[in-house]
């Protein structure tokens, strides 16, 4: 897979009071490359090339 968007280290200081699995930052990474997918299409839908908070 391609580089992660999400940050592993930064995950743990969200939830410091649990432990990360391995595979989370790896899941995770492909739900946000997803919804980021889909606001770009919005963002297109409504003839935008920049895609902003509201096409989420």
């Amino acid at each position: 897979m391609a580089d992660l968007l999400v940050v592993k280290a930064k995950l743990k200081d969200v939830v410091s009071d649990h432990n990360i699995a391995g595979d989370f930052a790896e899941e995770l990474d492909k739900i946000v490359r997803d919804l980021v997918k889909k606001a770009a299409a919005r963002a297109d839908a409504n003839g935008r090339r920049t895609v902003m908070a509201k096409d989420l």
